[in-house]
């Protein structure tokens, strides 16, 4: 084995700071705050290490406060994607080989960068431009980026270190190519981090990207490729482009160059890609890495032995934090019904002291949804909720988009454990309970397996070990990320890899080695030290 030779530091996770009050951060975040909301950013394409602008611009505003303009940004055409693929392309000979080492000391360097000088930029425009609280902004676009970035170095070294064996005479190797052609990266709203590792990783292993970003993610995205840049990511290695998805595609998944997608976002929109890419299959130089972690319907299972304490946070951080924007957040609740008195009566308590309201107040738990049309689609359920007889909002049901797209955190509680928002995805402050006899543990479970589509996260709350080893089994195939006593949020790179199968995805496990391994093609090479001269083999030899 070659690990000694590589001798890179082994990672560890980014303590996350407190941003208490008169602390040093606080100080400097709440600075950076006011210098973001003091200009407006006039954020441009990056194409080739150059900025692109068209004068077709679209507006930034605070989810929170959407009568503030923050940004506008260049919209771009057919045109600049194909200049973006040219980019790479024509940077892809000298980026592919570049030793690694140099590769490493990039994204090493842009770690460090976040982890000093733009910490509180990167949280500030996190915190503006998709209205998360300085938590959650320091626990995604700082902590997590940071680790993806640091992590994921650590794993390119033991991938490069893993070498077939050789017998005598002979030198077996694996080469770690990158793949044979450009990395389309298709980045989502809700963390910054996923938008800086879905580009950054396969540009670790040696691919060039073009990137396109959410729109509701872009102000955080422009301060990131400030630090690839200031971290020396060659001009055409990254290039991000703000081009409207099907203009995009047409021009992406038609070119015959096209290598690998790294997705995140909806199942339809990914489903309907991957389609296209099967349909165009032979247009493609090589068979094209199709990696996508798309939408989530999460559960947590309490069982009658559960702490109700323990259940009552698991749902409140669970289905609240970020306002149940993230793809893992619990959105669906399976509660016994001699726990569910204890359980209703702590949520309603807790959920009484969330104060809702904009970022920039750091005692608000709970912010803005990030659309107005996210925020309909809540008010939506909600309303059709109150209008259900067999349906009871115990918590929350209010919403107000005068100012910025506030819903208050809701829990609805059903009769029909199949009733709609059991079953659909929101994405948004709303979490549906289903109350259980308790004797029914075992159906549950089959009802939980079945409900949806989707198998990103869930938990099982319980003391008793046998019912978390049947949950364990009964639930395998129902959670890609499964916590026994615990939220089914917050997985940790290097610590729990992070993807689900079925509707929510291909289950590559970012923040693990197995992410980075679809981003190479091995080559394996045999070399012979003293190789044969004649072609005859010793059993063709006449007997004398």
């Amino acid at each position: 084995m070659l690990k000694g030779f590589f001798n890179v530091p082994e990672p560890v996770n980014e303590p996350v700071l407190n941003y208490g009050p008169r602390s040093v951060e606080r100080a400097a975040l709440k600075a950076a705050l006011d210098e973001a909301r003091a200009q407006q950013l006039d954020i441009p394409m990056y194409i080739g290490g150059e900025e692109v602008r068209t004068g077709k611009t679209l507006e930034v505003r605070p989810p929170h406060d959407h009568k503030h303009l923050l940004a506008t940004y260049h919209e771009g055409d057919a045109s600049h994607v194909q200049a973006a693929i040219d980019a790479a392309l024509g940077a892809k000979a000298n980026w592919e080989n570049l030793p690694w080492e140099h590769r490493a000391a990039i994204f090493l360097k842009a770690a460090d960068l976040i982890a000093g000088p733009y910490r509180a930029k990167i949280n500030a425009a996190t915190m503006l431009g998709q209205s998360k609280n300085a938590y959650q902004a320091e626990i995604d676009a700082a902590c997590e980026l940071i680790d993806f970035l640091r992590f994921n170095v650590h794993f390119m070294t033991e991938i490069y270190a893993q070498q077939p064996i050789s017998g005598k005479g002979v030198w077996n190797r694996v080469e770690q190519r990158p793949l044979e052609g450009f990395v389309f990266a298709i980045t989502p709203f809700n963390f910054t981090a996923i938008a800086g590792n879905l580009c950054a990783a396969p540009a670790l292993m040696g691919n060039v990207v073009v990137w396109k970003p959410a729109p509701t993610q872009i102000y955080a995205a422009n301060v990131l490729m400030q630090i690839f840049n200031e971290a020396g990511v060659p001009p055409g290695v990254i290039n991000m482009i703000s081009v409207d998805g099907p203009v995009a595609g047409d021009v992406i998944f038609s070119h015959p160059d096209f290598a690998g997608l790294h997705f995140t976002g909806s199942t339809h929109v990914f489903q309907n890609l991957w389609k296209i890419i099967g349909n165009n299959i032979s247009l493609y130089k090589t068979y094209p890495r199709i990696v996508g972690e798309t939408g989530g319907k999460d559960f947590v299972l309490a069982h009658p032995s559960a702490d109700a304490d323990v259940v009552n946070v698991a749902l409140v951080r669970g289905a609240f934090e970020y306002q149940g924007q993230k793809c893992s957040a619990a959105s669906r609740a399976y509660v016994p019904k001699s726990l569910w008195p204890a359980v209703k009566e702590k949520l309603q308590r807790d959920i009484a002291t969330l104060k809702v309201g904009p970022v920039e107040d750091f005692e608000n738990f709970v912010n803005a949804v990030i659309t107005e049309a996210s925020f309909d689609k809540l008010a939506k359920y909600i309303d059709e909720a109150k209008a259900n007889a067999d349906v009871e909002i115990i918590a929350g049901g209010i919403y107000d988009k005068s100012i910025g797209y506030f819903v208050e955190p809701t829990v609805i509680q059903v009769q029909d454990p199949y009733y709609v928002t059991m079953c659909e995805e929101l994405f948004g402050p709303v979490l549906t309970v289903y109350v259980y006899e308790d004797e029914q543990f075992e159906e549950i479970m089959n009802i939980i397996d079945k409900t949806s589509a989707y198998a990103l996260t869930g938990s099982i709350i319980a003391q008793d070990r046998y019912a978390v080893n049947m949950a364990s089994q009964r639930l395998r195939n129902a959670a890609g990320n499964f916590y026994i006593n615990d939220k089914p949020t917050g997985a940790v790179v290097g610590q729990q890899p992070f993807g689900g199968a079925r509707g929510s995805g291909t289950n590559d496990k970012a923040g693990s080695m197995l992410n980075l391994l679809r981003w190479v093609s091995p080559r394996t090479i045999k070399e012979t030290f003293d190789p044969p001269k004649d072609y005859r083999y010793p059993f063709l030899t006449k007997e004398l």
